[in-house]
């Protein structure tokens, strides 16, 4: 459905690009013709992603990045418009989360999550936003990968709730007050997509079956399924698009309401130790 070249004159960049569903949108969008630069905190898989892309005739360029720091962002953007020119789009995934009940969360928990996830979509729209407005071309588009729950909140998953409902408020309130400068804005709200990232913190053992089988459609999400609806709103056929949300869930939130509110059935104490033999081990 799409032409090879569709996005060709693009340059966008993908935060968190390195892998998961970053990954798989940076792969699908360099495919369609973009020049993609990516971030993130790891320098090799980065480097490894840029091979990949390069060696299937694509433009591409990486730099590391913790999106929570303002001033590396900045640097960031230097470099990457250094090697490929002046960006014209932007994908916020960057993203952490874990589950946890919310009376066991720390500070530092709480705020890492809200800091990578909110500040960090903040700090990436805001230092392309500058240079956009400063510069005066339009046709800009900023997409940021949120969830159903930014809307409806989640249990065990209090601080990426907070920080996605922010991501989500953000977008809606700059679609209107920098639509003058040509920048639209939206969001995509997946439902349960398999990455071994974020399945190692949000899938308990044993429960993938079961959760696919509650899914309406009978399985989870596919990275491509998302990535092509990622290069659907980068593409001259959703220039009239602004300011709104696209759930691909295979309908999950409608059938279920909050993602992960069905553990509150279990024995609390039998929650806590699933959930703290979840967590990654130190060292």
């Amino acid at each position: 459905m799409f032409k090879e070249d569709m996005l060709k004159g693009q340059t966008l960049l993908i935060t968190g690009g390195g892998s998961g569903l970053g990954l798989a949108m940076a792969q699908r969008l360099g495919g369609l013709g973009a020049k993609i630069g990516i971030c993130g905190r790891r320098a090799e898989p980065l480097k490894a992603a840029v091979e990949t892309m390069r060696a299937a005739g694509g433009q591409a360029a990486w730099a590391t990045c913790d999106v929570r720091d303002p001033a590396q962002v900045e640097t960031m953007v230097d470099q990457l418009e250094a090697e490929l020119g002046p960006m014209s789009g932007l994908v916020n995934n960057a993203a952490g989360n874990f589950l946890s009940p919310a009376e066991d969360l720390s500070y530092n928990a709480f705020n890492s999550v809200v800091q990578i996830v909110l500040y960090g979509t903040y700090n990436a729209t805001q230092a392309l936003g500058r240079r956009w407005i400063e510069r005066g071309a339009k046709q800009h588009h900023v997409l940021s990968i949120i969830t159903t729950y930014a809307w409806m909140g989640s249990s065990f998953v209090l601080p990426s709730a907070c920080a996605k409902a922010g991501v989500l408020a953000l977008s809606r309130s700059l679609a209107i007050e920098w639509a003058t400068y040509g920048i639209r804005f939206n969001t995509i709200a997946p439902g349960p997509f398999p990455t071994e990232g974020a399945f190692s913190r949000l899938m308990p053992p044993g429960a993938q079956k079961q959760l696919e089988e509650a899914n309406p459609l009978g399985r989870f999400g596919e990275p491509h399924e998302l990535a092509d609806l990622a290069a659907y709103l980068f593409s001259p056929m959703a220039a009239y698009i602004n300011g709104e949300t696209v759930t691909i869930d295979g309908g999950e939130w409608l059938r279920h309401g909050q993602e992960f509110s069905s553990f509150t059935d279990m024995p609390r104490e039998q929650l806590k130790a699933m959930m703290a033999a979840m967590k990654p081990k130190k060292g």
